[in-house]
């Protein structure tokens, strides 16, 4: 599978000499849905302004499918990475919605036609037809969401880089994001994310690197959510869900692997229900008590 993004041995620090990346070594593949996780302050929004060449590395290098970001024009960087911030309102500045989403496209210098149907295609799809000539201070931050999303996706880029892209969202704007993000996956996009949200890393991606200043860890979402020291050192949580069926097997539930997700787990529920004619068997013994605690204490990151 081609490779849609690489940095290699790449280093940056803050104008003080903070450092905030140290020798940052990822590869993401065209297709692949990756998230990038960590504390506060671990440099993810950093590296994620690396990879449109927004931020210029120290040293190191950054590709997008091939082509050192430093080196290629700008304009295609931008035809190829579209990144959408976390906080709507730096990406909302024109005076109408159609203008915000009609920004990008025009920069591309397109031809008026070609520029509406981006436009178009871009607020069908996120729901927003009819806010053509509304203003983004008049919206929810759900709908600035949104029209943030659209005036990136109206570009076409191939890799779609989101910050923190549920935050705040009420539960129905967010299950309506990820559906977005996860359908434009699906056409071919390849997605990269940064999140504190870890109830939705199951519903938006398959590898997760672990980040915190420099790359700690790499692996798909099971291998990184059962290794609690490295959440714990790294202040990271695992899906309720996760945590809910870690304590069913104090009670003697049988399952094969924990369920990262709601829906994993009506499977195994479904599949546990079925097999033993209607009924769940859970019981109490000696030890119950004592193991959930230790589960407990397993995920907590606030003890040595």
């Amino acid at each position: 599978m081609r490779e849609a993004v690489t940095t290699r041995n790449l280093n940056y620090s803050y104008p003080d000499g903070t450092v905030a990346l140290s020798n940052i070594n990822i590869t993401i593949h065209e297709g692949e849905r990756v998230a990038i996780v960590g504390p506060n302050g671990a440099g993810k929004t950093t590296l994620l302004l690396h990879l449109n060449g927004v931020l210029q590395s120290t040293d190191g290098e950054v590709k997008i499918f091939g082509k050192n970001v430093n080196e290629a024009e700008r304009s295609e960087i931008i035809r190829s990475v579209g990144v959408v911030f976390q906080d709507p309102d730096d990406q909302l500045f024109m005076p109408t919605i159609f203008d915000d989403v009609a920004f990008g496209p025009m920069n591309l210098e397109l031809d008026e036609d070609e520029v509406r149907r981006r436009v178009k295609n871009a607020l069908d799809r996120l729901g927003l037809t009819g806010y053509e000539e509304r203003c983004s201070h008049h919206l929810s931050y759900g709908e600035k969401k949104r029209a943030s999303l659209a005036a990136v996706i109206s570009m076409e880029p191939r890799i779609l880089v989101l910050d923190e892209p549920t935050a705040n969202l009420d539960p129905k704007s967010r299950t309506e994001l990820i559906g977005i993000i996860n359908e434009l996956n699906r056409e071919g996009v390849t997605i990269i994310v940064t999140t504190h949200d870890i109830n939705a890393v199951p519903q938006l991606v398959d590898r997760v690197y672990v980040l915190n200043r420099t790359i700690i860890r790499e692996g798909t979402i099971r291998e990184i959510f059962s290794d609690a020291p490295l959440l714990r050192e790294n202040h990271l949580e695992v899906p309720e869900v996760f945590k809910l069926f870690e304590m069913l097997k104090c009670f003697g539930y049988n399952c094969e692997e924990l369920p990262l997700s709601i829906d994993e787990a009506i499977k195994d529920l479904t599949e546990t229900i079925g097999t033993n004619g209607g009924h769940i068997h859970l019981h109490i013994h000696e030890h119950t008590h004592e193991e959930m605690e230790k589960v407990k204490h397993k995920y907590r990151y606030d003890h040595h």
